[in-house]
């Protein structure tokens, strides 16, 4: 057990205790980011709307109303 004093400058409002790091396993490939290409990122100004996107364009090739193409 480390006995010493800390001299964080972390305020004491911040309550880290929830947070955890996730080295291997599955849930680490669900916490990385994706970076937006410049052009994309002007027209999407968050990962909300990004999703919501997102999601419409699934709901539109499931219902056969368009085909994505992915290259």
């Amino acid at each position: 057990m480390n006995t010493e004093t800390s001299n964080d400058e972390l305020k004491p409002e911040y309550d880290l205790t929830k947070y955890k790091v996730r080295r291997v396993g599955e849930g680490r490939r669900l916490l990385g980011q994706i970076k937006l290409d410049v052009d994309v990122a002007r027209v999407f100004p968050d990962s909300e709307s990004v999703n919501q996107a997102l999601r419409t364009l699934i709901r539109l090739s499931e219902k056969g109303d368009i085909v994505p193409r992915i290259k």
